[in-house]
């Protein structure tokens, strides 16, 4: 068994509060929010909400679905598509999560170097890189300690920086053109609200696997990244249309914030960051458990910081929409499968079912971004994919009721 999972590394409903709050405050979640100005702020507002009550749904289905299980994210998908086909997946999210490391470091180490010029930006990378790394490093326990003082830091330096940006109303630029409202439908922004929590659905589990108790656990840990990450996007849409300025460090470095700006950038970026790194590490054990999960997790860090540092990764909304489109199909399977249909694969090699109907939910959200559906697209994608798994299931137990195995203790 996993060291994060077995009873001595638990994780009470507080600690795992903590941790996702810490994951929501990140410059990622004030950069999208910024996205959303040519709404205004009362429907910009409303489209975060909305778009985090969808996601925030999706993101408890999926950390439940570890929380009793026990298992890790990916270890989960093998309920649905089998040994050999969840290994797409696993793939997949190493990739991703590779890739989101690379995004997180880098815009961290830009916001910083803005701050702090003489580090440069490749020595800012390393510096958060190496941060990231300790993070993964930690004994759970341990880092959820530090994890937790971190976020409590955080939530005090972010009421700080939402001071400044929504006092700057009195003296804010007259806002955006009237016309600026038609180059984003409230559709698109509730998309972009739903995307952030969606984009975590391929690790959550890596984390509340390790609740003491599955449901207060995965509900505190929803709730706590519901109200940060609603709160970074609420900033950044402030920023954006009350600052008069999308960059969160030059709103800082103009108020004078000075050590706490740097605190804000470098902790809030190692907070949010060092879960991908780490997840990355677990589902790379999934393909092969040879893998030391930690050793895996440090690599992924590496090859982040070097992408942060040679690679251009500063636009992160199309890889945003990628994620949704791979992730969101298989988690609504999952969920079919472990709620409703209670059937688990993970003794076969590959449920060829199952990825046919992924395949064929993966083409339909890729689709299904030229909507412009009032509750953005993943919801109505989602729905239609689980409405079919539902369908497909009955059916095939009605024609063989002695197929898959039910989840033990689910009926």
């Amino acid at each position: 068994m996993s060291k994060l999972a077995d009873s001595s590394n638990r994780l009470s409903s507080p600690a795992l509060a903590l941790l996702w709050f810490g994951a929501a405050v990140s410059l990622a979640e004030i950069l999208t929010g910024t996205f959303l100005a040519p709404l205004g702020f009362e429907q910009g507002v409303k489209a975060i909400l909305l778009g985090h009550v969808i996601g925030g749904v999706l993101f408890w289905l999926a950390g439940y679905i570890g929380a009793k299980t026990g298992k890790p994210a990916m270890e989960t998908v093998k309920l649905s598509f089998g040994q050999r086909g969840s290994m797409i997946f696993s793939l997949a999210n190493v990739v991703q999560l590779v890739g989101w490391t690379a995004i997180m470091v880098a815009s961290g180490a830009v916001a910083a170097q803005y701050l702090v010029p003489q580090l440069g930006l490749a020595g800012w990378s390393l510096t958060i890189g190496a941060l990231i790394a300790l993070w993964i490093v930690l004994e759970l326990k341990n880092m959820s300690r530090l994890q937790s003082a971190t976020a409590v830091l955080l939530f005090l330096l972010t009421i700080a920086l939402s001071f400044v940006i929504f006092s700057a109303q009195a003296t804010a630029l007259p806002g955006l053109p009237t016309n600026a409202a038609q180059t984003l439908s409230f559709g698109a922004a509730v998309e972009l609200s739903v995307a952030m929590p969606l984009s975590w659905l391929p690790l959550v589990s890596d984390y509340t696997r390790s609740a003491r108790r599955a449901g207060w656990g995965t509900t505190s840990a929803t709730l706590a990244y519901f109200v940060g990450s609603c709160w970074m996007f609420i900033i950044g849409l402030g920023a954006a249309l009350f600052a008069g300025s999308g960059d969160v460090a030059v709103i800082m470095a103009s108020a004078g914030l000075g050590v706490a700006a740097i605190l804000i950038v470098v902790f809030s970026t190692v907070t949010t960051t060092f879960l991908d790194a780490a997840s990355a590490g677990i589902s790379a054990a999934s393909i092969s458990p040879k893998l030391n999960e930690r050793h895996a997790g440090i690599t992924a860090v590496a090859l982040g910081t070097a992408l942060a540092i040679f690679a251009p990764v500063n636009n992160f909304m199309d890889f945003l929409f990628l994620i949704g489109s791979v992730f969101a199909p298989m988690i609504a399977i999952l969920c079919v499968d472990f709620f409703l249909l209670k059937q688990d694969a993970s003794q076969q090699s590959v449920n060829w079912r199952n990825l046919a109907l992924w395949l064929g939910g993966f083409a339909l959200y890729r689709y299904s971004m030229s909507w412009d559906f009032v509750l953005g697209n993943t919801l109505p994608v989602m729905l239609i994919v689980a409405t079919a798994t539902l369908a497909v299931g009955l059916l095939m137990r009605k024609l063989r009721p002695a197929g898959e195995v039910v989840l033990a203790g689910q009926d």
